[in-house]
């Protein structure tokens, strides 16, 4: 009896056990649902940073390589090094070019100072050319006036002469027939020789009067001649002002190419431009660097983050700012703090294709449907750059 009892006592204990595990086993698994919903972990994570590959911004061949390949580079460290002296040469060429314009510059504003003087005084001159233009023409106007009475009194004095001469010849036959006196005769001849005396003063007066002309013409064309000569200084004068402008517009120009070329100068030196690693590095010292070509990668060590990928269904749980504990794949043992900085809004749908501009919708319908994933940006708030590496799968876990 005693044995029965004990067999049933056992038998109840046994099922209070099992319910006991039972219900303790049920309560795990929900906490743990609930710990996971709450906060959110996956290991579909791996490590991101900023990397940037470095170029040649200007070719030439390389002189000076000092970084390794995964080496650690701090920054302002030298990278590499292209031969500098063609573009010193090009430097030294700009300089040269630049200083060249200024002296010319400085030339020709001494030549304007020395033309202004010249140009007030080419300006008086035009004006005195003109005026003495003005009183030529009237001098000219005079003397031809002039020759017009001295020809009138020629024609007159001809005429009288005429007149004297036929008188004459008609009075000398006269007196041998005793019809005129000598006395007369004497009379004819002293009207001629003082006809013969006017027509000669005035043929002189004529080609007095056409001297007096010509010269009054010549004085008009000397006047012609330096009004012109006037007009050119003064017109030189403004060119050189025009020429001073000319060369001052050039300035910029050359300014520019001295800056061109001193950059090309310094970009022969490239230094890092933060702390990083070198990677993916296959060049070496006297190969030929041209601009765009990629030399090797630098990962920024200053700035780690972790792309988490989340089921859509935890996302209701991930706010921006959000404390994440970061664990790497390699060192499981270390956890980092990060932050939320950023949840992805968009990822490529896998049944989202397009064809003939409209949407392709399969036709038939899975039962199990699988959630989508969206990328969360972690920050790492202390990273080991030892430690993290580009690519590193990562574990997160949002608290």
């Amino acid at each position: 009896m005693e044995a029965t009892i004990e067999t049933v006592s056992r038998k109840r204990i046994g099922r209070w056990i099992r319910v006991a595990v039972l219900s303790g086993a049920v309560l795990t698994l929900l906490a743990a649902i609930l710990l996971t919903d709450l906060h959110p972990r996956t290991d579909d994570a791996s490590v991101r940073a900023n990397f940037v590959e470095i170029t040649a911004e200007v070719s030439g061949k390389l002189t000076s390589l000092p970084v390794k390949d995964n080496a650690f580079e701090k920054k302002g460290d030298l990278l590499f090094e292209i031969d500098p002296r063609p573009y010193q040469y090009a430097l030294q060429q700009a300089l040269s070019d630049q200083e060249a314009l200024e002296q010319q510059i400085v030339d020709t504003k001494r030549k304007i100072a020395a033309e202004k003087s010249a140009v007030e005084a080419a300006t008086a001159a035009e004006v005195n050319s003109k005026t003495g233009i003005k009183t030529a023409g009237s001098g000219v106007d005079v003397a031809s006036a002039t020759v017009n009475r001295a020809r009138a009194s020629l024609a007159a004095a001809e005429a009288q002469l005429t007149y004297a001469i036929n008188n004459l010849h008609r009075v000398e036959p006269l007196l041998e027939k005793k019809y005129v006196t000598v006395d007369q005769v004497d009379q004819a001849n002293t009207a001629v020789r003082i006809a013969q005396g006017d027509y000669d003063q005035a043929q002189a007066a004529l080609r007095e009067a056409e001297a007096q002309h010509e010269q009054s013409v010549l004085h008009r064309a000397e006047a012609d001649a330096a009004a012109a000569e006037s007009s050119a200084r003064r017109g030189q004068a403004i060119h050189n002002v025009d020429t001073l402008d000319t060369l001052i517009s050039q300035r910029p120009g050359r300014a520019s190419r001295v800056d061109q070329a001193r950059l090309d100068l310094e970009r022969c030196r490239v230094i890092a431009p933060f702390d990083a690693y070198v990677t993916n590095m296959n060049i070496s010292v006297g190969a030929y660097a041209r601009p765009g070509g990629a030399m090797f990668t630098l990962i920024d060590t200053t700035t780690w983050y972790v792309v988490a990928n989340y089921r859509e269904s935890k996302l209701k749980n991930i706010r921006l700012g959000s404390a994440v504990d970061v664990f790497l794949m390699g060192h499981p043992d270390r956890k980092f703090h990060g932050v939320v900085e950023s949840i992805g809004y968009g990822v490529f749908p896998e049944d989202g294709s397009v064809q003939a501009g409209l949407p392709q919708i399969e036709r038939t319908l899975n039962w199990v449907h699988l959630s989508s994933r969206f990328p969360v940006r972690v920050r790492v708030k202390d990273p080991d750059p030892t430690l993290f590496r580009l690519g590193a799968t990562a574990v997160t876990v949002v608290r």
